[in-house]
């Protein structure tokens, strides 16, 4: 199991690797068609793109988090 501390890291870890994967792939290929050497177009958009997502992921994160906490409304009965 994962203790409590690094959940904040570990999800920003597999937000980051999902939606770069996914984002890098389609746009590759959208840019550049899938050829021979996609992958490795590919790879390099990725490994670039990578480590920005996880920063800003992981400083974003929990400022988005609070921001949209404070748009929440008060379900309570008056």
């Amino acid at each position: 199991m994962i203790k409590a501390r690094y959940i904040p890291l570990v999800t920003a870890l597999a937000m980051s690797l999902y939606m770069v994967s996914i984002m890098t792939f389609v746009i590759t290929w959208v840019n550049t068609g899938m050829d021979q050497a996609f992958l490795q177009r590919w790879w390099r958009a990725f490994y670039i793109a990578w480590p920005v997502a996880f920063t800003l992921i992981l400083i974003g994160a929990p400022r988005i988090t609070r921001a949209i906490q404070r748009l929440k409304r008060d379900d309570t009965p008056r």
